[in-house]
């Protein structure tokens, strides 16, 4: 067992310790039936909320390659 040798201050202005953890943005219940049946209903969870917000946030890829940096490059082609 080891105890925490420090604290810090939250955000809040209030003590805190390690290991401490947050709420969850999510509630989920996980079933042991489920988990025993080989689901994950957090993970399935996590991934349904994950494409959500790639749906509303999409990604812009680039479609072509940049150009070839210049530095490094020599000077007049020399060997």
């Amino acid at each position: 067992m080891i105890a925490p040798r420090g604290g810090f201050f939250t955000r809040d202005g209030k003590w805190a310790v390690e290991n401490e953890g947050v709420s969850p943005d999510i509630d989920v219940e996980n079933w042991p039936k489920e988990v025993i049946a080989g689901r994950d209903p957090q993970l399935e969870r996590a991934v349904e909320e994950a494409l959500r917000i790639l749906k509303a946030n999409p990604v812009n890829r680039m479609t072509t390659e940049p150009p070839s940096p210049t530095w490094g490059k020599r000077k007049g082609g020399g060997l």
